[in-house]
């Protein structure tokens, strides 16, 4: 008795689908992000991944200690910001100051991310950047809560990753910060930026 594997066909993507599904069924993330070609990923996989990683990681850690979860997840999006920036940036002109670092994480990052901009930055000049996302991409779908506070609490666990991802970007174009999210309703997301002077 012969066990025989399973044999897989890969198919090329052209003229806009994918197995021959029309298109508009196919999501991109970051379609037009990157001179290597689309990136081919179904937004609501990665919704998933995102939505299970925080159980899965406290299940799997012994103790059930939400504070490594978090750590955990911020480590994942810290070194996924790191490679993505380096491919965003890499014909990219040299930044001059701070501000130009944190107007391309608003724009071309957030939109590699989020397929958006980010609605509002606001600074101090001081190293303090406040980054506002009036429709949270992750967010839109979040359901199971009952009043906008329970979906708040809830959904707070997963900005974790996200803020990773911000620090992440802009270690990987220098500079050491630290970066902090808050929801005050759902699906609206703030993210505050500290950058460390003496870079």
């Amino acid at each position: 008795m012969s066990s025989a594997l399973p044999t897989y066909s890969t198919t090329s993507v052209s003229g806009g689908s994918i197995n021959n599904a029309p298109a508009s069924s196919v999501s991109a993330v970051g379609a037009t992000s990157f001179a290597s070609g689309p990136l081919l990923v179904a937004e609501p996989a990665l919704f998933g991944l995102l939505m299970e990683m925080g159980p899965a990681l406290e299940a799997a850690m012994t103790g059930g200690d939400r504070e490594a979860v978090f750590f955990k997840m911020e480590m994942l999006g810290y070194n996924v910001g790191q490679r993505l920036v380096e491919r965003l940036a890499k014909d990219h002109t040299r930044f001059t100051d701070t501000l130009d670092v944190v107007k391309f994480i608003c724009k071309e990052f957030w939109m590699a991310v989020f397929r958006k901009q980010v609605d509002n930055l606001k600074t101090n000049h001081r190293g303090v950047y406040v980054l506002q996302d009036n429709n949270f991409r992750w967010f839109m779908n979040a359901s199971g809560a009952t009043t906008l506070q329970d979906a708040t609490q809830a959904m707070t666990p997963f900005l974790w990753y996200p803020c990773g991802l911000i620090r992440g970007a802009l270690a990987g174009l220098g500079y050491a910060t630290v970066v902090m999210a808050e929801s005050v309703g759902i699906p609206q997301c703030t993210f505050q930026i500290k950058i460390a002077t003496g870079r």
